[in-house]
C-alpha cells in the first residue's frame, strides 16, 4: 500500500543539474563512436565515422539509450561500454555549471533522488564536485536500472513504476526534473509530475518543441509531456505551487 505522499523529486544529472553539451558530451560521443567502430570493426576507417556516427545515434533514438542498442545488436558486456564511454583525461576540466544548487536541493519541498542513465563513478564525481552528494536521498545509476532482470534505463515506464512502488510513493507525487522530452514524456504516462530544463540544451535539440501552425513554425507554450518549462533548475523554487 502506497503510504508517502511528501514530493518525491528525481533529478537527472546531465544537461540539468550541470552543462553537458560544453565538453562532456562531445568527448562521450568521440568515445562512444571510437568503441562502436570498434565492435564494427571499421576502426580507423575515416569513410565510415559518419556510419557509425548515425548507428549511435539511430540506437539512442530506438532504445533511448545507446547501450541498449549495442547490447541487443551487438552483445557487448555493458560495462565495457559504460567503462569506455566515459573515460576521460581531465573530467573536472570539463565540468561547467552554476552555483546555488545546494540552496535550490535546500529550499525545495520534499526528497530528492538522482536518476540518471550515466555510470556510478561518473555521476558521483560529477555530485562531489558540486558537494551535492549530501543533499539527495538516493543515487540511482544506470547498473541499478535492471526491472525483472533486464537493463531499463530511462525512459523506461517499468523502471519509473518500480521507483514508485520501492519509494512507497504514488506516481502523482513524483517530480522528474530532466533534459530529455522522451523521458518526460514516459513520466507523464506514468502519472508523475514534469518539468523541462532548457537552458544546456543545444539550439538543434529545443527546436524539437516547435510546432508548425499554417506553415509557419511557432514554439509551444504547451509542449506535450511537459508541466513546467525552465532555463535553469534554480527556477524550480519560483514554480513549485504548479506541481503540486
Amino acid at each position: 500500500m502506497l503510504a508517502n505522499t511528501t514530493p518525491l523529486w528525481l533529478f537527472d544529472l546531465d544537461n540539468t543539474l550541470h552543462n553537458a553539451s560544453y565538453a562532456i558530451f562531445p568527448a562521450i560521443h568521440e568515445n562512444m563512436n571510437r568503441y562502436l567502430a570498434r565492435v564494427l570493426g571499421v576502426d580507423g576507417v575515416d569513410a565510415d565515422a559518419a556510419t557509425v556516427d548515425a548507428t549511435r545515434t539511430k540506437y539512442w533514438q530506438l532504445y533511448g539509450a545507446t547501450l541498449l542498442g549495442m547490447i541487443k545488436h551487438h552483445q557487448v558486456r555493458p560495462e565495457d561500454f559504460l567503462r569506455e564511454a566515459h573515460r576521460f583525461d581531465d573530467l573536472h576540466g570539463m565540468i561547467r555549471g552554476e552555483r546555488g544548487l545546494i540552496n535550490l536541493l535546500k529550499r525545495l519541498p520534499g526528497r530528492k533522488i538522482l536518476l540518471t542513465n550515466a555510470p556510478l563513478d561518473y555521476s558521483q564525481q560529477i555530485m562531489r564536485h558540486f558537494g551535492l552528494q549530501r543533499h539527495v536521498a538516493k543515487h540511482i545509476s544506470i547498473e541499478s536500472m535492471f526491472v525483472h532482470g533486464q537493463l531499463r534505463p530511462k525512459p523506461s515506464p517499468q523502471l519509473l513504476r518500480k521507483i514508485c512502488s520501492r519509494e512507497r510513493i504514488s506516481p502523482q507525487h513524483c517530480i522528474l526534473v530532466e533534459d530529455t522530452l522522451a523521458n518526460l514524456k514516459s513520466a507523464k504516462k506514468v502519472g508523475m509530475r514534469t518539468v523541462w530544463v532548457t537552458g544546456y540544451l543545444p539550439k538543434a535539440k529545443q527546436s524539437s518543441a516547435l510546432i508548425r501552425e499554417k506553415g509557419r513554425p511557432i514554439m509551444s507554450r504547451r509542449v506535450g509531456g511537459v508541466d513546467v518549462q525552465v532555463k535553469s533548475v534554480r527556477r524550480l523554487v519560483n514554480h513549485v505551487h504548479r506541481l503540486r
